[in-house]
């Protein structure tokens, strides 16, 4: 049994190692989501919902070891976050017309992760920690159109009431490849609300899958 261990968790026992990773994003808010933007509700008479915004991250990272089977990984990344709320305008004829208003949050971030890992197995990972985000810019975009076409595009900064530092958890799993190649997805959830005055409660989450090599 201990042979076995010593085997699986191998890639632990050589020191600190950089690593390097990437992948796909989908991040929403939870909450009181609609709250904050009151004014489209007003606009298509209470008729919007939300979806999740597609993104990426990208970034780099530490595996320090701790004991066999067990690692310390601090990171940074930048993480694109945010939502999509999207209403229709009311009526006969704007329905036929598929008349519609998009809102977009375009948030983009720098996540700042410390994960504690632990292997259950050779290469097979599970890892959760806490994190701190750090937003660099936050957007919303507003399209309107009917038709399938766009009347109406145009980008608006968002930050005067934004927090600029949100709190949060993330964890997932993983493996580990001997040659350095890993793969892992995690499922990321802010603890603070978005709004620095919490006027309106929602707070950041989403997922990721990525993809990596360890150094």
């Amino acid at each position: 049994m201990a042979g076995f261990l010593q085997e699986s968790f191998a890639q632990t026992n050589d020191g600190v190692k950089v690593g390097i990773k990437g992948g796909y994003n989908v991040f929403g808010w939870q909450g009181e989501t609609v709250k904050s933007f009151g004014n489209l509700l007003e606009y298509t008479n209470g008729n919007a919902e939300t979806r999740m915004r597609q993104g990426f991250h990208v970034g780099g990272y530490l595996s320090i070891p701790l004991a066999n089977g067990f690692e310390l990984e601090p990171g940074v990344q930048y993480s694109q976050k945010g939502m999509v709320l999207e209403g229709r305008v009311p009526g006969d004829a704007a329905q036929f017309a598929n008349a519609k208003v998009t809102l977009t949050n375009k948030a983009e971030y720098i996540d700042v992760p410390l994960l504690a890992k632990v292997y259950i197995g050779e290469g097979f990972n599970l890892f959760a920690g806490p994190q701190v985000s750090f937003l660099l810019s936050n957007k919303v975009n507003v399209n309107a159109g009917a038709f399938g076409f766009s009347a109406y595009n145009n980008d608006f900064e968002w930050q005067n009431s934004q927090r600029k530092v949100d709190l949060g958890m993330s964890a997932g799993a993983g493996y580990q490849f001997q040659n350095g190649l890993n793969l892992g997805g995690s499922y990321d959830m802010g603890l603070t609300t978005l709004d620095d005055n919490a006027s309106y409660k929602s707070y950041n989450h989403g997922f990721k899958a990525s993809v990596g090599f360890r150094f």
